[in-house]
């Protein structure tokens, strides 16, 4: 019985034991796996309108297609070394509206550029960048041109010290979008841009119409770059007032936009303020009054239709090139410590009366600096000009004031000038050399030039003898 007792006990314990075994088990739950996310798939087209703050990123080559838009209250940041491309079949534009900003702050290592996605780049295959502000201007022009969204195309305010971010070591190349007639994107167009926009070290390069035009506002630029643009170089009217300080022009002799039955030509420098077909006085304020120092400017150094005097580049001038600068329609200027050479057509050109009374009063200047032609005249008014009191003036009595008390030389052999190459556009060389006149020199004690904007350096023209400030991010021979 014992025995018995015993046997039946321990199958109770191991059937106990047994069964809390395997209730133990099937308590555990099985862990439930994780899902991998799925990456995103990096898409580098940028259409439409950015409706919200959005950064593109230094290692990713991004597409514009058509015009994009930066609405009020949206930030655009590209970071240093990006890459932004357009193919010539949607020539995408960058529209930075009022009240929005681009911060594109790039190094002199590390660029952002602007550029064709085509295989073999021309101009046109990059639409261009238009900043569009809330500074003062004249109304000359009511809407951004070159075919914006009506939503995005008033322009302009009352805020002169408006903010519209950071261009900063950027290339905009091959841009140029030609809507109708007079109706174009140009490099880098400013529209009511403010003083509080910082614009330094910019390039614009091989480009139809305009590399830098500036519809009124008063934003202030510094190490501006004009390479081979069909159109004008710098182009200004719509009561733009701002200062600019170390820029170069560089007109390959070959290349400009169609002209067609216009009558415009192309021109390192062109300053209007209003243009009286839209039924305005020259008069209308606020007129425009850009205050600059320290350019070089290279024209095509030939005569419309021949060969380049330098022999470096092609056989033929476009015979669609203008002047050196060409002052116009009412517009008050200054322009010092630079060079002016190379001029097609001629170097020196003023219109109007009202243009030449403040000239002649000292309000304007071309102010000790260099002009040169290489056909035409080197200081040229296109008409005898009867002013207000009787004064009559002509070509002579304006030479005699630049050259008298503008401080200013008319150049006939730019040789004497000493720059390194400044007529080779495939590899310009615009730095002065031992024994320039260049090197010394400069005045800041006329008019705005007083300014604290300005760097009171020693030189005339862009450059010392010895700092190439377009070294490492800009680029030539395109």
């Amino acid at each position: 019985m014992k025995k018995q007792f015993f046997y039946l006990l321990g199958l109770v314990i191991v059937t106990f034991a047994s069964s809390c075994s395997k209730s133990d088990t099937t308590a555990t739950p099985t862990p439930t796996p994780t899902p991998t996310p799925t990456p995103a798939v990096f898409d580098p087209n940028i259409r439409g309108i950015i409706k919200a703050n959005r950064t593109l990123k230094k290692d990713s080559v991004y597409i514009l297609r058509g015009y994009v838009y930066v609405p009020t209250g949206v930030t655009l940041t590209i970071e240093a070394g990006c890459k932004i491309t357009s193919n010539k079949d949607s020539a995408g534009v960058l529209v930075v509206y009022r009240g929005a900003k681009i911060i594109a702050e790039g190094t002199a290592t590390a660029p952002i550029v602007f550029t064709s996605a085509e295989a073999t780049p021309a101009a046109g295959d990059f639409g261009g960048i238009i900043i569009v502000g809330q500074a003062k201007g004249n109304a000359n022009h009511t809407v951004v041109e070159g075919g914006v969204d009506a939503a995005f195309s008033a322009f302009g305010g009352t805020d002169n010290a408006d903010n519209s971010g950071i261009l900063k070591y950027v290339r905009i190349e091959y841009a140029g979008k030609a809507v109708n007639p007079g109706d174009e994107v140009n490099g880098l167009s400013l529209y009511g841009v403010g003083s509080g926009t910082t614009i330094d070290y910019v390039q614009v390069s091989r480009g139809y119409d305009d590399a830098f035009e500036i519809f009124g506002g008063t934003v202030n630029c510094k190490h501006l770059i004009a390479y081979n643009s069909a159109d004008d170089d710098f182009d200004f009217d719509d009561g733009y007032s701002g200062k600019i300080q170390f820029a170069i022009s560089i007109k390959d002799p070959k290349f400009t936009d169609p002209k067609g039955t216009t009558g415009d030509v192309s021109n390192n420098f062109e300053i209007d303020n209003v243009n009286p077909a839209n039924g305005f006085v020259l008069s209308r304020p606020p007129i425009s009054f850009p205050v600059m120092s320290n350019f070089t400017a290279i024209g095509p150094n030939s005569a419309p239709g021949a060969a380049p005097s330098n022999g470096a580049i092609g056989t033929g001038t476009s015979s669609d090139y203008g002047w050196g600068m060409r002052f116009r329609r009412g517009t008050k200027f200054i322009l010092a410590n630079s060079a002016v050479i190379g001029g097609s057509k001629g170097g020196f050109r003023i219109q109007e009366d009202s243009t030449i009374t403040y000239l002649l009063n000292g309000t304007s200047g071309f102010y000790n600096s260099y002009v040169h032609a290489a056909a035409g005249k080197s200081v040229e008014v296109d008409k005898v000009y009867t002013l207000a009191g009787g004064a009559i003036y002509t070509e002579a009595s304006i030479l005699a004031l630049i050259t008298g008390s503008n401080k200013s030389t008319v150049v006939t052999d730019v040789t004497t000038l000493k720059l390194g190459d400044p007529f080779n556009n495939a590899a310009p060389n615009l730095i002065p050399t031992a024994g320039s006149p260049m090197l010394t020199g400069a005045l800041f004690d006329f008019g705005g030039l007083t300014d604290s904007f300005f760097e009171k350096v020693a030189y005339k023209g862009a450059f010392d003898g010895t700092t190439d400030w377009t070294k490492g991010w800009a680029a030539w021979g395109k």
